[in-house]
């Protein structure tokens, strides 16, 4: 047998055999991959280059940025950044009905804006907004869903630590990256604002008593102080992603500053003390050692990929099932839509980028664009079953079952399905920004 075909075997087969049977994504990824290498140049070349590529693959000033951004999120999600962007989302959405629910949306992308942190948003707002809707009389699945449904948007409003490990794989530029995440992360907000208000009016009852009309005894001047009382928190996102796109300072650099800006804001909410900070670092450490090491094993399996043509093979199979840029991009899509159900997103932008983008290129479209369509993709499978992290988190939170979750979940794939094509299909959604920036896709 041709050992580029052996590779190719032996890594799908021993990828889909782990994962089915539950074992750790980087050890899914990266045990294949060292058999694969074993099996056609031999034990110790294989020793040799596994390490090799595990260390390059690891070996990338630009991922510094991730563990302070992790760390930016834990030191926000406990310093009471979380309370205050609430409080402000209230502000602008209190007299909507089901005006909690629209909070728990709007907080979400708020938090992520700050943070990038999609976990943890779902964590510290469905936290804050969840004895409160049960005191209106939500219906508590329904409350589950609206928070789950809305937090993906910090997965792709900046900062956002996906896009940093798409721009590691995809060598594009992550201030780009990140100009371009607001218009899709704003379409995914808005899509689940929509939802939330048709279900306010058509089924009052999910909402309890929240009509918005309680809302309206704010007055200006309360208005004013909540929303200034925010603007600490929300100037982060100026100072990070403004220095960022301005060219001020680099991912890294901007990472750097969020960590000490949210150390700063903590200890003025007077929420974050000293004897907290032991918790915190070592909460953020355990992220990101699991991130690191998925883009260690993926280096690996990189080298794999590339020895067995495996990319250039599906490029040639999916341009030979059509010349049609749209019906390959859907197919596309519909792989990632599956693949999202199966595995995080992390993983899978590791994994799938060195396959997808050439096929993309191809058909002409901008590797930023490309993205921010995966991006926007695999953000589902965060909130599908039966891998869906913040599924999971969202009904603990929630402290509900999943069953019911996902029941009230069901229609808001509907707009976000939606949203979905409309970034893959009307680029300057993702463009516009970095286009109107004048900023390279390089």
């Amino acid at each position: 047998m041709d050992p580029a075909m052996l590779a190719g075997i032996i890594l799908i087969i021993g990828i889909l055999v782990l994962i089915a049977i539950g074992a750790p994504i980087a050890i899914a990824i990266g045990l294949p991959s060292v058999v694969a290498l074993i099996a056609v140049i031999g034990f110790e070349p294989a020793v040799f280059v596994s390490a090799q590529q595990m260390f390059t693959g690891a070996n990338s000033f630009s991922l510094l940025a991730i563990p302070f951004f992790v760390l930016a999120g834990q030191l926000m999600n406990t310093g009471g950044v979380a309370a205050r962007l609430i409080d402000a989302a209230k502000v602008l959405v209190g007299r909507m009905p089901g005006s909690l629910a629209q909070t728990n949306v709007v907080a979400n992308a708020l938090f992520g804006s700050v943070s990038g942190a999609a976990v943890a948003s779902a964590a510290a707002v469905g936290g804050i907004l969840g004895p409160r809707q049960r005191k209106e009389g939500y219906d508590p699945a329904f409350a589950a869903a609206v928070n789950v449904a809305s937090a993906p948007s910090g997965m792709l409003i900046p900062p956002s630590n996906t896009l940093i490990v798409y721009s590691l794989v995809s060598s594009t530029s992550v201030a780009t990256l990140f100009a371009a995440g607001y218009g899709p992360g704003l379409v995914w907000m808005l899509a689940c604002v929509v939802m939330v208000w048709l279900a306010a009016k058509r089924n009052p009852a999910l909402v309890g008593s929240d009509n918005g009309a309680a809302r309206g005894e704010l007055t200006l001047a309360t208005a004013l102080r909540t929303l200034l009382a925010a603007v600490p928190a929300v100037f982060m996102m100026v100072i990070v992603i403004g220095g960022l796109v301005a060219g001020f300072f680099t991912a890294t650099e901007s990472a750097v500053i969020a960590v000490v800006y949210s150390l700063v804001l903590g200890f003025i909410y007077r929420q974050l003390t000293v004897k907290k900070l032991p918790a915190v670092i070592l909460s953020a450490t355990r992220t990101t050692a699991v991130v690191l090491l998925l883009i260690a094993v993926s280096g690996v399996l990189g080298w794999v990929l590339a020895y067995a043509t495996i990319p250039q093979f599906i490029a040639t199979a999916l341009l030979g099932v059509s010349s049609s840029p749209i019906i390959v991009l859907l197919l596309m899509m519909l792989a990632l839509l599956v693949v999202g159900m199966f595995m995080d997103p992390t993983p899978a932008i590791l994994i799938f980028t060195p396959i997808f983008l050439p096929v993309a290129l191809e058909l002409g479209v901008d590797p930023i664009h490309f993205g921010l369509m995966i991006t926007f993709n695999l953000c589902l499978g965060t909130i599908t079953p039966p891998v869906g992290v913040i599924l999971f988190v969202g009904a603990r939170v929630g402290r509900m079952k999943v069953e019911p979750v996902i029941r009230r979940l069901l229609p808001f794939y509907v707009p976000l399905v939606i949203g979905l094509l409309l970034i893959v299909f009307v680029p300057q959604i993702s463009m516009f920004i970095p286009n109107l920036l004048g900023m390279s896709s390089e």
